[in-house]
């Protein structure tokens, strides 16, 4: 399949988020997310949150993944936020994170969720995005290097 481009709308990137607390970061990814798709901040925040309740989302090497499904939604749909200080995300190597990719589906489609998920993982495993990530100057160079990982991940 393709990149992360399709799953993450341009402003919905947040570029530098100075959050100080897992949930205030969570908050405003919801309300980015929000005012570009069809969803509501509210319960987006929410549904994040209990799944968060049930095991950290961090996946290591600075990077979590928070993500849940709701009602009403068409497709997957994400949010992604370079934190200005790193988060904890309850991460197995105990690392925070600074790169958040928050991560919605449908609740009646449980498949396309798990395919997304492992889309959004198998691109941040790649040490050499997280770092052009952490590198980026601002939401337009982010945007580009989701959609660059089109061709990249094709091979």
């Amino acid at each position: 399949m393709n990149g992360l481009s399709d799953l993450v709308a341009p402003e919905a990137i947040l570029a530098r988020l100075p959050a100080s607390s897992r949930r205030q970061a969570l908050q405003a990814m919801a309300d980015a997310l929000a005012k570009t798709q069809p969803v509501n901040a509210r319960v987006a925040f929410e549904a994040v949150l209990i799944r968060e309740r049930l095991a950290g989302t961090g996946m290591g090497e600075g990077v979590a993944i928070p993500h849940a499904t709701i009602q009403g939604l068409a497709h997957p749909i994400g949010a992604f936020a370079r934190l200005e200080t790193p988060i904890e995300f309850d991460a197995l190597d105990g690392r925070p994170a600074d790169l958040v990719f928050m991560l919605l589906s449908p609740a009646d489609r449980a498949a396309d969720h798990l395919k997304a998920l492992a889309r959004v993982s198998r691109f941040f495993r790649r040490a050499d995005l997280r770092e052009k990530l952490r590198a980026a100057r601002g939401a337009d160079e982010l945007s580009a290097l989701f959609a660059s990982a089109v061709q990249s991940d094709a091979a």
